[in-house]
This record gives structure tokens, sequence and C-alpha cells, in this order.
């Protein structure tokens, strides 16, 4: 008998109309929406709170008025539908669970929010650190280096014979900051990519691009050098040349 009991007081127990956990990740400085969609309707000693990560409350509805938390004042907006409600500009130490509940005789749970608030990440920026060029036009190694504010990623890339791969680094890593930061290669393009859940931002570059720069350091700027030497050279030698000319003919009108 004793295990019909209690059964019937574990189902008795069950709070009617309570939700699972939602989720949500909300970029600083924006709104969150909190919404109740499950319909209650007040008696008179009857209540709807919503309760901050401190189990503090922030919004108190009662059947004819509605009282706000000192705290959260002109930062609430109501919309008008069930016990929902709108917190403005979001900081990262409103960071938590938020909570509405039915206060009668009984509690029970209508939302509940795990809310997350984050900066959007940083600028990247996808720099060639070496280049080699083999004897084939088609042909090509980059070693490239995608870095952000608080990190960087290392990756190599091949083109040869037109076909694309990516070979040794890192793909990605997860930054301090918990952001994720990427490099790989797709339709011809190096993307080096930096997000997490409430923003993004790249930079890419066609690897045909990169390959065919003369200015990247590596062996392709051995070649500029080479040239740069060469016409330098030949300046000089005719420099000299003229020199020696001048002198030469200025003694022979000596000599006559």
């Amino acid at each position: 008998m004793s295990i019909f009991v209690i059964l019937w007081l574990l189902v008795c127990m069950e709070t009617p109309g309570s939700s699972a956990v939602t989720r949500v990740f909300v970029q600083k400085g924006k709104d969150l929406h909190l919404n109740v969609t499950v319909a209650v309707a007040l008696g008179k000693r009857d209540s709807v709170r919503w309760n901050n990560k401190h189990d503090l409350a922030i919004v108190i509805f009662y059947t004819d008025e509605r009282e706000v938390s000192d705290n959260y004042s002109g930062r609430i907006m109501f919309t008008g539908i069930n016990y929902s409600m709108t917190l403005k500009n979001l900081q990262e130490a409103d960071s938590g669970v938020y909570t509405a509940e039915f206060t009668a005789p009984q509690k029970r749970r209508l939302a509940e929010y795990n809310v997350t608030v984050q900066d959007p990440v940083s600028p990247v920026k996808l720099r060639v650190n070496s280049r080699s060029v083999s004897t084939s036009p088609d042909s090509c190694n980059l070693t490239v280096t995608c870095s952000a504010k608080d990190s960087h990623v290392n990756r190599t890339f091949t083109r040869d014979d037109q076909t694309f791969s990516q070979e040794g680094g890192e793909p990605s890593q997860v930054t301090p900051s918990g952001a994720s930061l990427s490099v790989y290669l797709k339709n011809g393009l190096i993307i080096c990519n930096h997000s997490n859940q409430v923003s993004w931002i790249r930079a890419n570059e066609t690897i045909e691009h990169l390959c065919l720069q003369d200015d990247v350091p590596g062996s392709a700027g051995i070649s500029v050098c080479l040239v740069k030497t060469v016409v330098l050279s030949v300046g000089l030698i005719v420099m000299v040349t003229a020199v020696i000319s001048v002198h030469l003919m200025e003694k022979l009108k000596k000599q006559d």
C-alpha cells in the first residue's frame, strides 16, 4: 500500500505547465525576450514572479498590477502577452538562469531560461608566412596564419595540377574567450573564420591570388631580389663604363 501512496505523491507533486530549460546566447548590449507560453489565470492571492540567477524577483505580476524590482527599473519592457517581458541592454553579469513561477498555494514553474551573454568576436587577419613554387606553374605551397586578438592558428595549403588540398597545421582552436578560430580551404578560398554563438567575422583570399603574389616573403621574394640586383648591377656597369670612357677621352686630348 505504501508504494501506491508514494507513486501518487510523486504524480501530485509534479509541476504541470513546467517546461524544459531553454538555452539562450545574447550579444552584449542586446535585449532578451523572456516568454511565458502557459496561460495562467490569477486569483486574488496568486502571482507570477520572474526570478534572476540569485532567485531574487525581477518583476511580480498580480491580478491588477505589477511590481518591478528597483535593480531592474528602466530595463524591463512588457509585451502584454501573458506574463512575458523583455530584459534590455544585457551585460556579462546578467548571464545565468531566469525562471517564471506561478506562486499560489502550490508553486508551478512556467518557464526557465539559461542565458549566456557574450561579447562579439574580434576582427581577424589572414597572413601568408611562407610560399614556395615549383618549376610547374600549377604547383604552390602556402603556409598561412589566421590570427585574432587573443589567439592564432597556422596551416599549410597546397595547389598541385589545379588540385587544392589542406595539409599540416591546426585547422581550428577554441580561444581564451571561448570563441572558435579556424582556417580552412573552400571553393578555392582560404578562409580565416572567428565566431561564437552571437557573432562571426572572417577574412579570405583566393589561393591563386596568393600563389601569384610577388611580394610575399619566401622563395618568391628571392626572384624579386634577384631582378633588383641585376638591374642595379647593370646600372653600375653603365656608369663605370661612362666614367672610364670620359677619362680616356680626356687623356687622349691631352696627348694630342
